[in-house]
Order: C-alpha cells, then sequence, then structure tokens
C-alpha cells in the first residue's frame, strides 16, 4: 500500500514537472513571437495602405504610403491546405469570430480576404505553417492591426518576400485637378440644401399649424351658431304659441336675444371664413416651396453622393488570359471591355500598382508596384543571404522594375478606362496579370487574383458564399443552416 502511494506520489511529481516545462516552452514561444513583431522607430506611421504575406519567411508587413510600419511573424495553411498565393483585400471586420467550419475555433479581430473562409486572425503560432488556410497572426499583433486597417486594404499572399517599389509611368493614372476641391464644395452645398429644406418644412409645417387653427375656429362658430339657431327656432315656436300677454313678452324677448346671437355669430364665422383663406394660400405655397426644397436636397444629396464615391479608390484589372479589363469601385463592378495587349502570346507576368499618396499640391500621383511571377516573386525579392545588399531599416535595396514598366507599354488603355480613373485616389490600384480573376470575385469584394503556379489547398475544397450570407451551425445539435 505504502509503496503504491509513494508510486502515484512520484508520477504526480512528475506531471507537474512536465506540466511547468511545457508552460516554460509555451511562455518562450509566445516571448519569441511578441519579441519578434517589429514597429518602425524612425518615423511616425501613417494608414496602412497594405499587407504582404510572405509564406517562405512566414512574416507579414504592413506598409503605409512611405514604407513598412509593422512587421510580424505568422502561421499559414499547412500542407493540403495551403493559403493560397494571390492578390485579395480585406472585405469583412469582426472584432470576435468563431470558425464557421472548425467547430467554432476562436478567430479574434478576424479580417476576412475571402468570402469562402480565408482570413487574416490572431492565432497560435508553432512557428511553421500549420493552419487550415488562413493566416495566424501573434494575438496582440492582430488585435492592434485591426484598430489600424480599414476596410479594402490590399493583402499580397506572396511566394517569397517582396517589396513595393516607387514606380512613375505615363500610362498611371493621375488625379484630376480640383476634384477634391469640388467634392468638398458639392458636400457644402449638399449640407446648404439641406439646411434650406428643413427650414421650408417648418415652416410648411407652421403653415399648416396656422391653417388647421383657423378651420378649429370655423367649426366653433358652425357649431355656437347652429345651437343659437336651434335656439331661435324654439323662441319662434314658443310666441307663436303663447297666450297670454306675459308668455308673449317673454318669448319675444328670447326671440330677440337669439337673433342678436345668431347674427353675431354669424359676423364672427363670416370673419373667420376670411382669415382661413390666407392662411389655406400660404399653406400650399408653403408645401410648394417644402416639396421644391426636399427634390432640391436629394438631388444635392444624390450628386455629392455620387461625387464622394466616384473619388474612392478604383481598381483596374486586366488579364491577358481573358484579354479583358475590368473596373470596380467600392466592392461593386462599373465597367468591363475587351483590352488590347501587344503581343498577347507572350507572358506578361503579375502586377500590382498602387497609389500611395497625391503629389505635385494634389495634381499628381506617387504609384508603387509589386511583381509576381510564374508562381515566385521577382524585381525586388528579399535576399536573404549573408552580406545582401540593404537599404535604410535594413529593407532590401529596390531594384529597377523594367518588368513592371514593360507589361505596362505593352498595355493599351481605353479612353473610357481613363475617364473613370482620372478621379483615382490614393489606395486605388491596377492589376495586370497573366491569370484571369478568381471566382471568389463577387459580391462585396474587390478583384481576388490566385498565382496557378502555387498551391491551393487551402481554399480548393471551398464553398463561396456571396456576401451577406453566413454559415451557421447549431450549438447542440450541428446542424447546418443558412442564416441570411
Amino acid at each position: 500500500m505504502n509503496d503504491d502511494l509513494s508510486l502515484a506520489g512520484v508520477a504526480f511529481a512528475a506531471g507537474l514537472a512536465a506540466l511547468a516545462v511545457a508552460g516554460d516552452h509555451a511562455a518562450a514561444r509566445s516571448a519569441r513571437t511578441e519579441s519578434s513583431v517589429e514597429f518602425v522607430q524612425s518615423r511616425i506611421a501613417g494608414e496602412p495602405t497594405m499587407a504582404i504575406v510572405s509564406l517562405r519567411d512566414q512574416r507579414v508587413t504592413i506598409y503605409d504610403a512611405t514604407g513598412w510600419i509593422l512587421r510580424a511573424p505568422v502561421s499559414s495553411g499547412q500542407k493540403g491546405r495551403e493559403t493560397p498565393a494571390g492578390i485579395f483585400s480585406v472585405i469583412q471586420k469582426e472584432a470576435e469570430h468563431y470558425s464557421n467550419l472548425y467547430d467554432d475555433a476562436y478567430m479574434p479581430h478576424m479580417q476576412r480576404i475571402t468570402w469562402s473562409g480565408i482570413a487574416l486572425h490572431g492565432g497560435p503560432l508553432p512557428g511553421y505553417p500549420a493552419s487550415h488556410g488562413c493566416i495566424r497572426l501573434p494575438y496582440d499583433f492582430a488585435a492592434r492591426l485591426f484598430d489600424l486597417t480599414r476596410l479594402g486594404m490590399r493583402v499580397i499572399v506572396a511566394p517569397t518576400d517582396v517589396t513595393p517599389i516607387e514606380i512613375a509611368h505615363p500610362a498611371l493614372f493621375m488625379p484630376k485637378p480640383g476634384a477634391d476641391a469640388l467634392a468638398a464644395k458639392r458636400a457644402a452645398e449638399a449640407e446648404d440644401v439641406a439646411s434650406k429644406a428643413a427650414t421650408a418644412k417648418h415652416a410648411a409645417v407652421t403653415a399648416s399649424r396656422d391653417a388647421a387653427q383657423a378651420r378649429m375656429a370655423i367649426r366653433v362658430s358652425e357649431n355656437l351658431k347652429r345651437r343659437m339657431e336651434e335656439q331661435l327656432a324654439v323662441a319662434e315656436k314658443a310666441l307663436a304659441s303663447a297666450v297670454s300677454d306675459k308668455q308673449k313678452e317673454r318669448a319675444t324677448e328670447a326671440r330677440a336675444k337669439a337673433a342678436a346671437r345668431v347674427e353675431e355669430l354669424q359676423a364672427k364665422l363670416a370673419a373667420a371664413n376670411a382669415e382661413l383663406q390666407p392662411k389655406l394660400n400660404a399653406l400650399a405655397a408653403a408645401r410648394e416651396f417644402a416639396d421644391t426644397a426636399e427634390a432640391a436636397r436629394i438631388a444635392a444629396v444624390q450628386a455629392a453622393r455620387e461625387l464622394a464615391r466616384a473619388l474612392q479608390p478604383v481598381s483596374v484589372f486586366i488579364s491577358r488570359k481573358t484579354r479583358h479589363l475590368y473596373v470596380r469601385r467600392a466592392f461593386e463592378p462599373i465597367l468591363e471591355i475587351p483590352v488590347a495587349i501587344q503581343e498577347p502570346e507572350r507572358p506578361i507576368g503579375t502586377h500590382v500598382f498602387t497609389a500611395t499618396e497625391r503629389t505635385n499640391g494634389e495634381t499628381g500621383m506617387r504609384w508603387s508596384v509589386i511583381s509576381l511571377a510564374g508562381g515566385r516573386s521577382h524585381g525586388d525579392v528579399v535576399d536573404r543571404r549573408v552580406g545582401a545588399s540593404r537599404g535604410p531599416e535594413g529593407e532590401p535595396t529596390a531594384k529597377e522594375p523594367s518588368d513592371a514598366k514593360t507589361a505596362l507599354d505593352r498595355i493599351v488603355i481605353p479612353p473610357e478606362v481613363l475617364r473613370v480613373a482620372e478621379m483615382a485616389s490614393p489606395r486605388s490600384s491596377l492589376i495586370i496579370s497573366d491569370e484571369e480573376l478568381s471566382a471568389e470575385t463577387g459580391k462585396g469584394t474587390d478583384f481576388v487574383v490566385l498565382l496557378s503556379g502555387e498551391p491551393q489547398g487551402g481554399i480548393a475544397g471551398r464553398r463561396y458564399r456571396p456576401a451577406g450570407e453566413v454559415w451557421y451551425q447549431r450549438p447542440r445539435f450541428r446542424s447546418p443552416f443558412f442564416w441570411r
């Protein structure tokens, strides 16, 4: 008995030791993860415009208009469920999210990039690809990033690490001078017209109240006059049936009083009717003016809204495979036309051009480019060798984006696209690719382009669900059903 207890005690102590060691290892891993998160220290970071995930390096880098601002390790999809390499954007954000596919797994600070279920979110990082296709981030980093980003931020999942290169080319869209000032003017006009419409509506309400009060005065006078006419009729009847002189005297006096009162009420009724008509005229005029002002308000608000929407980032995608050009704005398609490509049988690569910020007093635009081709990054691949040439802040030295410029040289952009793109704003993009649009491109998305030369296990078996259609499971019976 005592030996058994001793053995049990030894086993229990060993278990505690194992748990302690496991806890130490977990704490060490957590410390390593947090220490590997980098923040730019040399300048004030701007708004994030792009996230680049390197599958090879298992790292995400966040860029603003100037350069990188945040870096962190990630864990992408494991073998057979690989995170697809390609071009995406943030299409939904949810701070508290549970997996719709994998046993309600907790995915805090989820930023969705496909409706079939690929997302950035906080999760455990074992140091190698381990997810079912999503991109796991350190928990604290995911929370910080969630607060910084907004819908539409470009997310590029690259086979290797790449960095944006500044580029200038005549084919890249330039903003229309004065567009922002015009939008501000339209917004001010809409506000002014809305104020006038509110004033006109208030005047119409006041005129309606005045007319209602006048009508009430008429109804009161009519009711009193009718009662006095009834009393007059009674007095006349009493006078006709009077026998004695005293009865006749009382009846005559009552009849005279009733007749005088009827005459007085008739005068009041006539005055009330005379007072009502101008108020009815004023009411009709006020209502007409209010209707006109409301129509002007609707038109002004619509014009301001359309102009503001026109100034939202525009996305243009050109596919060598389909030889078509597509335009989207605010996740909505607005144009699709054939496009001329020089030497259409020769590969052109995949290039993502991004407008980063306005220049030259709002008349110019800075652009950057990231090039991906043949399942590998090129042009500005990060060189990991010892002694590799690096620029400021440990950045790889950027090479001249000759392939991207060659791609632009081979495209003839139609005039109707230029008319749309002249309203381009920062975060607008132009994508040129050998690939066609992914089936993930749809309602509530920007363009989604997958690199066909890379594994896509993490998305191949997923079912695309349009925006607004969410898959839920009953907590107890796990019986799936759709909820719109």
